[in-house]
């Protein structure tokens, strides 16, 4: 299967100018100032990407693709992921995760979406464990989860500073992040651990504490929802500049902002003025998981879903509303989490790189033609492939 894209405006995730890229299969084959179509040559598509940003296909790292949420009872566990929700939002490629519920979302579950959603055409990876700790694995150990499951690339999310984890202690989070590294070394995975970030005084402490006793290093833990609050952003800052990774959630609603929850696209702009290399920062989703509102006490006041959708939404604002250029807010859910994931043929346009890429109206910035694994899944906007029980 050969497709040609012409005359398009490359973006790999750095500037290469006007370039035509053939895709071989499933694959990135060359990449040339222009590739012509050779007479009576009829089994190849031409896409014709004038006007249009080529970009590499979004990676959206923290997904809740069986459904999370359940805080206030069963009815309010949130539905699993569609294929065309990701697709239509540019992202082609996932990292599952379950939240707080570990008793009803399990391992095997997260494992049996993620392989659907890889039959259905984009890839799919997880991790394992929940909130919860000691985390409940598929194996029984961590170490042996990472490698010996092909989808499970690292723990996570565990969850701190938030009164709906387990407490974890420095001893051990400590641990964890031990099997995790061995796991990842053992297996040539990324083992790096997810750790969700609550709203609590205490925020990252409890990392840096580990870092502070232990031999493992910062660039181990993954925190994620930095951009909860000021205060939590703030240490977000300090811990990136030190050499940490740091994960903005897009998901949001009105009240949160309201509440000081700091908007990505503003967020990324602080950042980069605050010092904090673009390469250690990346925005995910939080997609399908619950958003929910408590009150002083705890209670449950409030429940909305999170959605992919808001990635690139974010991204977007960050070039069209805060000035930063296309090359540098793209990295954040392409270049950037494939090189924390340890993903090797994703988050770039290069030559043998998996062929997953996105068009985009060059002066809307809206997404066109989404191909995943060399296949056209979204076209004029519209999905064209659907999941297997989407209407």
């Amino acid at each position: 299967m050969l497709t040609l894209i012409q005359n398009g405006e490359v973006y790999a995730p750095d500037y290469l100018g006007k370039k035509d890229i053939l895709l071989v299969n499933d694959k990135i084959g060359y990449i040339e100032e222009s590739i012509e179509v050779p007479e009576n040559f009829v089994d190849m598509t031409v896409i014709d990407a004038k006007g249009k940003c080529v970009v590499p296909g979004f990676i959206d790292s923290h997904v809740h693709i069986t459904g999370g949420g359940g805080e206030g009872s069963f009815k309010t566990r949130t539905p699993e992921i569609q294929l065309s929700q990701s697709t239509l939002s540019g992202i082609t490629t996932l990292i599952g995760v379950i939240g707080t519920d570990g008793t009803t979302r399990t391992m095997t579950n997260l494992i049996a979406k993620a392989r659907a959603l890889e039959e259905e055409g984009i890839t799919c990876f997880v991790q394992t464990g929940s909130y919860q700790v000691p985390l409940k694995t598929l194996t029984g150990k961590i170490e042996d989860d990472i490698i010996l499951i092909d989808r499970i690339i690292g723990a996570g999310e565990v969850a701190i500073a938030d009164h709906r984890s387990s407490q974890p202690t420095v001893n051990e989070l400590a641990k964890i992040a031990s099997a995790a590294r061995i796991g990842g070394m053992l297996s040539g995975k990324a083992g790096i651990v997810n750790i969700h970030v609550g709203d609590s005084g205490d925020h990252i402490n409890l990392i840096e504490e580990v870092i502070e006793k232990t031999d493992i290093p910062r660039t181990q833990f993954y925190p994620t929802h930095i951009n909860r609050n000021p205060h939590l952003f703030e240490a977000g800052i300090e811990f990136a500049k030190k050499g940490g990774y740091v994960d903005f959630t897009t998901s949001t609603i009105p009240q949160f902002l309201e509440e000081g929850e700091v908007k990505c696209s503003k967020g990324l702009s602080r950042m980069l003025k605050a010092g904090v290399s673009i390469e250690q920062i990346t925005f995910t989703s939080d997609g399908q998981a619950s958003l929910p509102q408590f009150n002083e006490y705890g209670d449950l006041t409030g429940l909305k879903i999170g959605q992919v959708s808001s990635l690139f939404q974010e991204v977007r604002d960050a070039v069209m509303v805060e000035g930063i250029p296309l090359e540098t807010a793209i990295k954040v859910i392409t270049s950037n989490p494939a090189k924390i994931l340890k993903l090797k043929t994703k988050g770039q346009i290069q030559n043998g790189m998996d062929a997953d890429l996105v068009l985009l109206d060059v002066k809307s910035l809206k997404i066109h033609t989404v191909l995943a694994k060399g296949k056209i899944m979204v076209e004029n906007g519209e999905a064209v492939v659907k999941g297997t029980f989407e209407d």
